[in-house]
């Protein structure tokens, strides 16, 4: 089975993840059920009773734990990080204090809560959701002013938001599939902020395979500590900011990585010379 969908603000993305992976699976033999994330969920997973679910959910509902929950209750198999996992990737302010406590570099940033005023000096300044990801709602500020007003309209979106140091550099990610970490992609954004347009329209973004050698291994080896630290399993998605100087921050880790046709983990997989359809066989195994 391969639950997409469902009602956060990442419906359409996930919608063309699991399309995705639906196709696949289907042509590699498997029959193949396609499930909304509907109030119906339990009845509908009691009927079918899939050997395997296949979480093809991005933000809230699929990737913060709430569904893996249930699946754990009813005994049912599925992809991806666990409750616990997912849960504590979702929040990027917990992630962050974890990577904190473990000596691992993050941007500097601050946690505004509803009802709160955001107190702040150092611009710019990235503002984000602390628990929603394809970096929706994503923004860089200048100043007090426009700080005030990007909290104000996240939190329509939110209870809690994210304001963190701008590092000026460049943005990496790091795949990892299994427990091992994939060849490093650079990511270009034309407009210099890899927001949510330019994740998701063709010819906004240019990547690039980093050839980098020492680079490369020293991210590829802060995405497995962080893998390991927040226990997630089958695959993940570690994304960096690289500042001039060559010192990387994690920025967030994406537990259900998309799968559409501008995704960078099948990307990754790709370039580590694994077809689309091996890699869901590997997640699968």
């Amino acid at each position: 089975m391969v639950l997409m969908g469902g009602k956060s603000s990442e419906r359409e993305i996930s919608l063309k993840t699991g399309r995705a992976v639906s196709r696949a699976l289907k042509d590699m033999g498997h029959e193949v059920h396609e499930l909304d994330l509907t109030p119906e969920i339990a009845c509908e997973l009691l009927r079918i009773k899939p050997d395997k679910v296949f979480i093809a959910l991005h933000g809230p509902y699929g990737e913060d734990g709430r569904i893996q929950g249930l699946l754990d209750i009813l005994g049912i198999p599925y992809t991806g990080a666990g409750v616990l996992g997912s849960a504590v990737a979702m929040d990027k302010e917990i992630t962050k204090r974890l990577l904190s406590s473990e000596g691992i570099p993050t941007p500097p940033w601050r946690c505004v809560r509803r009802g709160e005023e955001p107190v702040w000096r150092d611009f710019p300044a990235v503002v984000k959701p602390a628990d929603q990801g394809s970096s929706v709602g994503l923004s860089v500020v200048h100043s007090e002013a426009e700080l005030g007003k990007a909290v104000k309209e996240l939190f329509e979106l939110t209870d809690k938001v994210l304001v963190e140091s701008f590092i000026e550099g460049r943005d990496m990610t790091v795949a990892i599939l299994k427990g091992k970490a994939l060849p490093v992609i650079e990511i270009k954004p034309i407009k210099g902020i890899y927001d949510y347009e330019s994740k998701y329209t063709r010819g906004k973004t240019e990547y690039t395979f980093l050839e980098e050698g020492e680079l490369s291994e020293r991210l590829q080896d802060t995405a497995l500590r962080v893998n390991e630290l927040l226990g997630l399993k089958d695959m993940a998605r570690v994304d960096f900011r690289v500042d001039g100087e060559g010192n990387p921050y994690v920025l967030e880790v994406n537990t259900v990585p998309g799968m559409t046709e501008l995704s960078l983990f099948p990307m990754a997989c790709e370039k580590a010379g694994m077809s689309f359809k091996e890699m869901l066989s590997i997640i699968l195994s």
